[in-house]
């Protein structure tokens, strides 16, 4: 990847979306909802920046949520459909959703049976999450598949004919992550030809997300042929709710060496931090991606990168430099707005990054800055 035309003088640390990244991306969303026919949204668990909302409005049907405040941010900010699940909701909340949300989803026959009358009498489209026992999710194994062993992701097979299909809109199945077409495929192939009668009991079948339609090497085609096929079959709505799928490759986030080290290996900190600012690095684990770096041995300076917590697990990964790094020096983590500012915390008073924006004329705009402010209201 080439390194993006940014000025010299940006503060860091900062998340950066590329406009002309994102308007590339949208494309490909574009032709998967006209050439499929079906619905795609923008699930906002994976990202969710409002300043860029008026860009993606045309190309969207609305968002999904996972909660409440998602929902409510989706109804105010993008201002399109608004459909929410979760696995449970607290007291109140579905009365709530009803205010705001269009489509309300819910998880079990207890869920919808003591749930779903509220939702029903507010008007709102009623959906159900079915475990279909597909599991094609490619990154981090269990911790990331919601169809491994007790998961407590949607109705079982077991439990099924115990759901008042009579009442229910929605079928919806969730059971990717970061999949490439033909796991998309495989998933819509499984329900048809596993939850078939199910299937002709509703109104409309949401695939949920983890289709990366977006990633270099997914075969666009593949998919828009499934979902044509099944909707032909059914003649159903197709529902596809990428988070993740529609913002890959979109964006960046710039940090600063601030300290050297040495202890058995060179060792460089930055401004920012894989336990505050990029957790999937933790989480999934994965390395990413700098510009201009490559992996331990490639180029002649071996280094640990490591953020400025006191958490000693605070380690970003092994990367090599064609040249020694220096305090000041500033580095570009590459493929940072999927689930990076949607989870970054404030542990030890780490400043969050700046949010920003690069626009297709080159020009640099901060959407918001943190400060201390910012972190003292976490802590009450």
């Amino acid at each position: 990847m080439l390194s993006p035309n940014l000025p010299a003088d940006i503060a860091t640390p900062a998340y950066v979306l590329d406009v002309a990244a994102l308007k590339r991306n949208l494309g490909v969303v574009r032709r998967i909802r006209q050439e499929a026919g079906c619905k795609v949204l923008l699930a906002t668990k994976a990202w969710a920046m409002p300043a860029a909302f008026p860009l993606m409005r045309d190309s969207l049907d609305g968002t999904t949520a996972s909660g409440e405040y998602e929902a409510r941010m989706g109804a105010e900010e993008f201002g399109k459909e608004v459909h929410v699940y979760a696995p449970a909701y607290a007291p109140g909340e579905v009365e709530r959703l009803t205010r705001i949300a269009d489509h309300i989803y819910f998880n079990s026959p207890e869920q919808i049976a003591r749930l779903g009358p509220i939702a029903r009498a507010a008007g709102k489209k009623i959906g159900i999450r079915i475990n279909p026992g597909y599991s094609n999710a490619t990154l981090g194994g269990a911790l990331y598949d919601p169809c491994a062993p007790c998961s407590r992701f949607g109705t079982t097979r077991e439990q099924i004919d115990q759901l008042p299909w009579g009442e229910i809109d929605i079928l919806h199945t969730h059971a990717l992550c970061e999949s490439m077409a033909y796991g998309s495929k495989g998933l819509i192939e499984h329900v048809g030809r596993e939850l078939a009668p199910y299937v002709r009991r509703v109104k409309a079948v949401n695939f949920g997300g983890g289709h990366f339609i977006n990633k270099e090497g997914y075969e666009v085609d593949v998919l828009i042929a499934a979902i044509r096929a099944f909707r032909a079959e059914f003649g159903v709505e197709v529902i596809l709710e990428p988070g993740a799928g529609i913002v890959v490759d979109t964006g960046y986030l710039l940090a600063s060496v601030i300290g050297l080290h040495h202890n058995v290996k060179d060792i460089a900190i930055l401004d920012t931090s894989a336990s505050t600012h990029m957790p999937d690095v933790l989480e999934v684990p994965y390395t990413p991606t700098i510009i201009g770096a490559g992996s331990i041995g490639v180029h002649a300076h071996d280094y640990i990168l490591g953020g400025k917590t006191c958490m000693t697990g605070d380690v970003i990964g092994e990367y090599s430099f064609e040249r020694p790094l220096a305090v000041g020096d500033r580095l570009i983590f590459t493929d940072m707005m999927q689930y990076s500012f949607v989870k970054n915390t404030t542990f030890n008073g780490t400043p969050k990054p700046d949010i920003a924006m690069l626009d297709e004329d080159g020009s640099y705009r901060v959407v918001r800055s943190f400060g201390y402010e910012d972190f003292r209201k976490t802590l009450g």
